[in-house]
């Protein structure tokens, strides 16, 4: 008969498991990587194509280059934010 201590880590890892699959692989094979909330590279070109599209709308006098570099740096920032997926009090 198992232990209740065994089947809480069971039920752990399975939520593990089931939400953050390459985050788990990694811990089970001893070279763990970052959890999902922490991964920013969406962020990082979703932010470095809306500076350059920016500097670039600046550069030739294109005011809907501009108004995308913008739009594009505004949606980048909030996705910095690692619990943007919890509910704020």
């Amino acid at each position: 008969m198992g232990r209740p201590d065994d089947e809480h880590l069971v039920e752990l890892a399975a939520r593990l498991e089931r939400d953050d699959p390459r985050f788990a692989r990694a811990l089970g094979s001893g070279r763990p990587t970052r959890p999902r909330e922490y991964r920013r590279t969406g962020a990082w070109c979703t932010l470095a194509v809306g500076v350059a599209l920016l500097a670039f709308g600046m550069a030739l006098p294109e005011g809907i280059l501009v108004a995308t570099g913008l739009v594009l740096t505004g949606i980048a920032v909030p996705l910095f934010d690692p619990h943007r997926d919890r509910p704020h009090r």
